[in-house]
């Protein structure tokens, strides 16, 4: 069910994008944009629950944007995102503590997203030269990394490398400042939530480390040192997926002459 639920949100946002695309064909001239950017990610799932600081990566971005009036625009691009997250930095809980998992790797992103401005800034009547904007889109996103979902010798052995792919959803809000004619400079906050639950190498299954005792007439020990396996020490919840978050500033290029749009 949540896979067709996804289906149905990525053709809405791949149609609304046509037709914005479309809508935009009657206007004059449009204007193409190239940038870069550089900030910080970070993650929030099973070993974070709240943004972190203490817990970021780096993260850049490349991108083009095609404007198709001075407030529409769409822009694809790819960003570059180191991740990582440990229990032994804040721990949620005893349990936490317990698992002292971690991961740690690089991220890679393609998307395409839809951008609004609130302001029309770009008109040579415009006050201000400046405007806050919202975004969404679609993208898609790999995942190379290490970790280790529970600290202890139980088979098999999990921690190493691993790799996800997986569709994101990615949306935010920013503000964009026109610098000079043909230059803008943005910040912006974005968020990525995706379909995978194992972005941290923790996810709700009980393959290897049952939450229960597999055979419950089995009496436990007296020593507790003596118990064999810390049951669902290594639980992830099953009731979320795994969410990272872009905070960065942008540096764009417009190649062609600004124009104004009637409406």
């Amino acid at each position: 069910m949540k896979k067709v639920n996804f289906q149905l949100l990525c053709h809405s946002l791949l149609i609304l994008m046509f037709m914005s695309i479309s809508a935009g064909q009657g206007y004059a001239q449009k204007t193409s944009e190239y940038g870069l950017g550089l900030g910080v990610a970070t993650y929030s799932g099973d070993i974070i629950r709240r943004l972190d600081p203490s817990q970021i990566g780096l993260q850049g971005t490349l991108f083009g944007r095609r404007k198709f009036d001075n407030v529409w625009s769409l822009r694809y691009g790819i960003a570059l995102s180191g991740l990582n997250a440990a229990d032994s930095v804040r721990p949620l809980d005893a349990m936490a503590q317990a698992r002292n998992a971690y991961f740690k790797g690089l991220l890679v992103e393609g998307h395409i997203m839809m951008e609004y401005h609130f302001l029309d800034y770009l008109a040579p009547h415009s006050p201000v030269r400046y405007s806050p904007y919202g975004f969404f889109g679609i993208g898609y996103t790999m995942f190379f990394g290490e970790g280790r979902s529970y600290e202890g010798e139980i088979p098999p052995n999990d921690e190493g490398d691993y790799s996800l792919s997986t569709p994101v959803i990615p949306f935010g809000l920013g503000v964009k400042y026109q610098l000079k004619e043909r230059m803008f400079l943005s910040v912006e906050f974005g968020f990525r939530p995706t379909l995978s639950d194992f972005l941290d190498k923790i996810e709700p299954n009980d393959t290897y480390l049952p939450r229960f005792p597999l055979d419950p007439d089995t009496p436990l020990p007296d020593d507790p040192d003596a118990y064999p396996l810390p049951y669902g020490a290594n639980y992830g919840n099953k009731a979320d997926k795994d969410w990272y978050y872009f905070l960065g500033v942008t540096l764009s290029y417009s190649f062609h002459k600004i124009e104004c749009f009637n409406y």
